[in-house]
């Protein structure tokens, strides 16, 4: 009776009405494969929106709305979060409060996304398809709730998915459909998850924080720099998370490009003393809190 009841909530947390475009989407990858054969030009187009997408979360959605991490117009702020919605993964104000919440708490308790207290199923998938986390935590998310254009982009985040999907079956067909959007997409919610879940597990931690995160290369490759992640949580605020030559960092490059053409401005790094404790000059530095990270995450009402 108890393992009925356990399947039971299972399926019911996690394979709700509103879930099924989800896993209808993964369902609908594994039926395409069969149905259209694999294709290396397909899997190219897949890849490359892939990264084109992966940098609308890792630069936009994460280190401009999550951290603000660099400046730009408000003009331009709207452009990119529209672009971002079409990484399919809600609104920029939905991804940057829960971001912000899963920093304050980080593998604490109270962390929806942790796998040392939620497990690695939970961090990777779980939370973001269950139900109980569909609310946009507009407390922590002030600075950008003022702009009224933004909530109406978050509250109709599926706007710039359909237009995204219906352009590429408009230009390619099915086969760019498909492979442009349903491969593309799958690839890219389980490459960003893995930074919620992986990167806390496994890697090399270069500072001593209050949480499990790491720097894996493999993962920072995976999602344009976001696998420097140990880097991020001792000092959250900057543009860079690949604090180091070394440390490739492609999302920080294309910032770095727009930038020079003047669409963003004044992007944050981390200062001279944090770069010498990572080095081992200077002793252990002590983790820099949200307070004192120029434009972090402490007050979001600024």
């Amino acid at each position: 009776m108890q393992s009925t009841d356990s399947r039971q909530n299972f399926i019911a947390r996690y394979f709700h009405l509103q879930a099924w475009p989800f896993w209808g989407l993964h369902l609908g990858m594994i039926y395409g494969l069969f149905v259209l054969g694999f294709s290396w030009s397909g899997l190219a187009l897949a890849v490359a929106l892939y990264y084109a997408r992966m940098f609308f979360i890792t630069g936009v959605y994460h280190r401009y709305f999550s951290h603000r991490s660099y400046k730009t117009s408000r003009w331009f702020q709207f452009v990119i979060a529209a672009l971002g919605g079409m990484s399919v993964q809600k609104g920029a104000l939905w991804w940057a409060g829960h971001h912000r919440h899963h920093h304050k708490f980080s593998d604490q308790p109270e962390d929806l996304h942790s796998p040392r207290e939620q497990g690695l199923w939970e961090s990777h998938v779980g939370w973001i398809v269950s139900v109980q986390h569909n609310e946009t935590r507009y407390d922590l998310i002030r600075d950008f709730a003022k702009f009224p254009e933004l909530v109406w982009l978050n509250k109709y985040h599926f706007v710039p998915v359909v237009v995204y999907a219906a352009s590429l079956a408009a230009i390619g067909g099915m086969w760019a459909f498909f492979w442009g959007f349903v491969v593309s997409t799958v690839l890219l919610w389980h490459g960003t998850f893995t930074i919620n879940s992986l990167s806390h597990v496994f890697g090399n931690r270069r500072f001593e924080t209050t949480d499990d995160s790491r720097n894996n290369w493999f993962l920072a490759m995976l999602t344009m720099g976001e696998g420097w992640h140990n880097n991020h949580h001792h000092y959250q605020s900057t543009a860079n998370q690949g604090f180091y030559w070394y440390e490739i960092d492609l999302s920080y490059y294309v910032l770095c490009t727009l930038a020079k053409v003047g669409l963003v401005w004044d992007l944050r790094k981390p200062p001279q003393w944090i770069l010498d404790a990572g080095r081992g000059k200077a002793g252990t530095a002590p983790v820099a809190s949200a307070e004192e990270l120029p434009g972090g995450i402490a007050d979001p009402a600024e």
